[in-house]
């Protein structure tokens, strides 16, 4: 009897990271769906991104599909930052560590930035790089 209530813990962790693969899995094939009409599209945990032209979509990764999605034009941005733990870093040599990693945008029009969290520093320095080529020959 012993040996089974040690086992249990057990068992119950398993089950626990069974239905965590399971729910992310549901979340990746929701963002599939979602990332077809995209030219580029990215997914972690935090958020899903997606560019189109010149019209960036963001919001939550669900199992459902994406929610809480803004749309906005890179027309409008005025400046884009790589941050990592709330300080703007060089995206061509950015930190190796950081709590936080956000691309920043911030727009002509409206005083709040927009803020698009990442997992990864160096998916972060990409997107930049990319969106930043993108953003920079409309600034002529």
């Amino acid at each position: 009897m012993e040996r089974g209530l040690l086992w249990l813990p057990l068992l119950a962790v398993f089950i626990g990271l069974a239905w965590s693969g399971w729910n992310e899995f549901q979340k990746v094939e929701a963002y599939k769906i979602w990332a077809e009409p995209f030219d580029q599209a990215k997914y972690d945990i935090y958020a899903v991104l997606g560019q189109k032209g010149t019209e960036l979509t963001w919001g939550q990764p669900t199992r459902q599909g994406p929610v809480k999605l803004e749309t906005f034009s890179l027309k409008d941005v005025q400046s884009i930052w790589l941050l990592v733990d709330n300080k703007s870093v060089d995206f061509e040599s950015p930190p190796p560590k950081g709590k936080s990693v956000e691309l920043e945008f911030i727009m002509r029009e409206q005083p709040d930035p927009i803020r698009i969290p990442f997992t990864e520093i160096p998916l972060a320095a990409q997107w930049c790089e990319y969106l930043l080529k993108i953003w920079e020959p409309m600034q002529e």
